[in-house]
C-alpha cells in the first residue's frame, strides 16, 4: 500500500520536461524558417551583384579597347616624335661638333697670339728692370757714400756737443738749489736740448706794461741796467706773481710751479736798454707737488 504523501519522482519529471521540449521544436523550426529566408534573400543579392559585376566588366572592356587604341596611336606619334629627335640631334651634333672646332682653332690662335704679346712683354720689362737695377746700384753706390759722409759728420757734431757739454757749468740758483747746466749762448743752449733732459724756451724780452707769455708763464720786465747786466723781472705762475730784483746775467733764477717737482728756471744772456735775451728752462717730468 502506498504512501500518499510520498511524491513519485518519475511523475514530477514527466510534467516539465514535455514544454521544454515543445519549445525547442519551435525554435528549432523558427530558426529554419529564419536561415531559409536569408538565404533566399542572400541568392537573390548574389545574383544582382553578379549582373553588376557583368555589366562593369563588359564596360571595362570596352572601355580597355578603346583606351589601347588612344594608347597605341600615342605610342605611334611618340616613336614618330623620338626618330624626329633623333635625326635633328644627329644635324645638331655635326653642327656643334663644325662650331666647336672652329671655336677651338679661334681660340688656339688667340693663345698663340696672346702668348707672343706676354712674351714680347716679360723681355721689354725684364729689360726695364736690369736697366733699374743698374741704376740702383749706382744710387746704392752714392747713398753708400753720402751714409758715409753723415756718419762721420754725426760723429764730429756728437764729439762737439760732448765738447761742448763738458764746458757747461753747474750753479746754485737764487733759491739754493743745485741748477742743472747752465747755458751762456745759442751754441750751448743748442747742445742743452740736445741733451733733452728739460725743456727749452727762448724769449727775447721788451720792456712793456703788460706781461708776456713764455712757455706756460708770463713775464714782465721791470727794470734794466746793460752796465752792471742787471735787471728786475716779475714772474707770474700759477697766479702767484713773485718779483725777481736786481739778478744779473747767466744766473739761474728759481721759482716753482704746483705741476712740477723741480723748480723752473729763468737764465738771461744779454741784458740792453728795456730788454733781456734767454731762455726758460722747466723739467719733462710734470708732476704736481704734495
Amino acid at each position: 500500500m502506498s504512501d500518499p504523501s510520498i511524491i513519485d519522482p518519475n511523475a514530477s519529471g514527466s510534467s516539465w520536461k514535455t514544454p521544454v521540449i515543445a519549445g525547442a521544436i519551435i525554435a528549432v523550426l523558427a530558426a529554419n524558417v529564419y536561415m531559409y529566408l536569408q538565404l533566399d534573400k542572400m541568392r537573390a543579392d548574389m545574383a544582382k551583384f553578379r549582373e553588376t559585376m557583368l555589366t562593369e566588366v563588359t564596360n571595362l572592356r570596352e572601355t580597355s579597347s578603346v583606351t589601347t587604341q588612344t594608347n597605341r596611336k600615342h605610342l605611334d606619334t611618340l616613336k614618330d616624335e623620338l626618330e624626329q629627335a633623333r635625326r635633328q640631334a644627329n644635324m645638331a651634333a655635326s653642327e656643334a661638333k663644325a662650331a666647336a672646332t672652329k671655336r677651338a682653332e679661334q681660340l688656339a690662335k688667340q693663345l698663340e697670339d696672346e702668348q707672343r704679346k706676354e712674351s714680347q712683354r716679360v723681355s721689354s720689362e725684364l729689360s726695364a728692370v736690369k736697366q733699374s737695377a743698374t741704376q740702383a746700384d749706382a744710387k746704392i753706390g752714392a747713398v753708400s757714400g753720402d751714409v758715409t759722409a753723415v756718419r762721420g759728420e754725426v760723429a764730429s757734431t756728437k764729439a762737439e756737443l760732448e765738447k761742448t757739454i763738458n764746458n757747461l757749468n753747474k750753479v746754485t740758483g737764487d733759491l739754493g738749489v743745485q741748477s742743472g747746466y747752465i747755458a751762456t749762448n745759442g751754441k750751448e743752449l743748442a747742445a742743452l736740448k740736445a741733451l733733452g733732459e728739460r725743456n727749452y724756451v727762448e724769449f727775447n724780452l721788451g720792456k712793456t706794461k703788460a706781461p708776456q707769455r713764455v712757455g706756460d708763464i708770463t713775464l714782465l720786465l721791470k727794470k734794466t741796467d746793460p752796465k752792471k747786466n742787471r735787471y728786475t723781472v716779475e714772474v707770474q705762475a700759477d697766479d702767484k706773481i713773485t718779483e725777481k730784483k736786481d739778478r744779473s746775467i747767466n744766473e739761474p733764477v728759481q721759482f716753482y710751479v704746483q705741476k712740477a717737482k723741480q723748480p723752473y728756471e729763468l737764465v738771461v744772456n744779454s741784458v740792453t736798454k728795456d730788454k733781456i735775451v734767454g731762455y726758460l728752462s722747466s723739467p719733462k717730468n710734470q708732476v704736481a707737488r704734495n
